[in-house]
């Protein structure tokens, strides 16, 4: 059965009660998304199976929420590890002007992700099958872009070490974690503070059913310069 009409309404509410107003066509492309991603699914394990429920508060409108904290000046982004889209197809959509990479290792998630991209007409974004930490990958986007964004893939320290050969002399490393990230944080630092101009942990709380942070989802957002 297809839920995007479903996704549609969820997506309203999240975004306008938290006074975001993004247009119906965005609205409309999120929750065609959500449905790609759902009835993908079912063959590719892009996301867990218990979490399809919660598609769209834990996936596609916190994927979409970050781009609420980052710079309005930003070109072109790299997803590390993009999965089933995430958080890059989302940023995509409601960032419109900003370029991106979508990448992933494993082959299978990244001809689903193209498959999305294809049909959501998404022009502003490409997809790549391979390892950020590769030469090959190093040599052909070296000091491309000015925003690095993530979902949990790896430890921040390891964030960094993919991020700095990849970015321009300015730019910003965004990553959507969960539980208490100052060790972590404290590790990255300890090794690539040189790097690091300005970093700031964003509580993801919102409402009507994270008001306080209850679920923990933390942003962090780094400046970064070389």
């Amino acid at each position: 059965m297809d839920n995007q009409d479903q996704y549609l309404r969820e997506l309203k509410q999240f975004f306008w009660e938290n006074s975001l107003s993004p247009d119906l066509y965005q609205l409309e492309r999120l929750a065609h998304f959500a449905s790609l991603v759902e009835e993908k699914n079912k063959d590719v394990n892009l996301i867990s199976r218990k979490d399809i429920s919660k598609i769209i508060e834990n996936h596609v409108f916190l994927s979409a929420y970050m781009s609420e904290y980052l710079p309005n000046d930003l070109m072109r982004f790299l997803d590390i590890g993009t999965g089933g889209g995430f958080p890059g197809i989302p940023l995509a959509i409601t960032r419109p002007l900003l370029r991106g990479v979508l990448a992933d290792s494993t082959s299978k998630k990244v001809e689903a992700v193209s498959e999305f991209v294809d049909k959501l007409k998404l022009s502003n974004v490409t997809v790549e099958n391979g390892r950020v930490e590769s030469d090959e990958f190093k040599e052909k986007y070296a000091n491309s872009f000015d925003l690095i964004v993530s979902r949990a893939t790896v430890p921040l320290i390891i964030l960094f070490r993919y991020a700095i050969p990849l970015v321009k002399e300015k730019a910003y490393i965004a990553a959507i974690k969960g539980g208490n990230l100052e060790n972590e944080f404290k590790t990255a630092e300890t090794k690539y503070k040189s790097y690091i101009k300005k970093s700031t942990i964003f509580e993801l709380a919102y409402k009507p059913s994270n008001i306080r942070n209850e679920k923990g989802k933390k942003l962090i957002l780094v400046e970064l310069t070389k």
